[in-house]
């Protein structure tokens, strides 16, 4: 039989192989339809950082945490936009470059859709 410590190990090793997805996502303020866009390599982190940061009141973009502030929770939806996985063959991928790229790519489809963001972005 396995013991209790053995199963944990197992399952920290297998946590910690499975690959993030990466990628670029944003937080719509649902009343305004405004925006805040950005990149990660890992999504489900950055998500639950921008989540935690705006219910401490510490989040750094000042518009976005008044938005917050002055309505709930409901009002905001947080999603991934797009997402990358790494390439099987390549176990030395970094993803900054090809999230730049693809968060830049978003912004101008955006912009040229003319969707209000929240221009002052959180620095990286």
């Amino acid at each position: 039989m396995t013991d209790r410590k053995t199963l944990l190990r197992q399952f920290k090793r297998s946590y910690k192989a499975t690959p993030r997805p990466a990628g670029v996502f944003v937080a719509r303020h649902r009343p305004t339809g405004r925006l805040l866009v950005g990149r990660s390599a890992d999504l489900t982190a950055i998500l639950n950082r921008h989540r935690a940061e705006l219910k401490m009141g510490l989040h750094p973009v000042k518009a976005l945490q008044e938005d917050w502030n002055a309505g709930t929770e409901d009002a905001f939806e947080f999603e991934a936009l797009d997402t990358l996985l790494p390439p099987e063959s390549d176990t030395n991928w970094k993803p900054e470059d090809d999230l730049r790229t693809l968060e830049s790519l978003w912004f101008e489809k955006l912009k040229s859709e003319r969707v209000p963001l929240y221009t002052d972005r959180p620095k990286k």
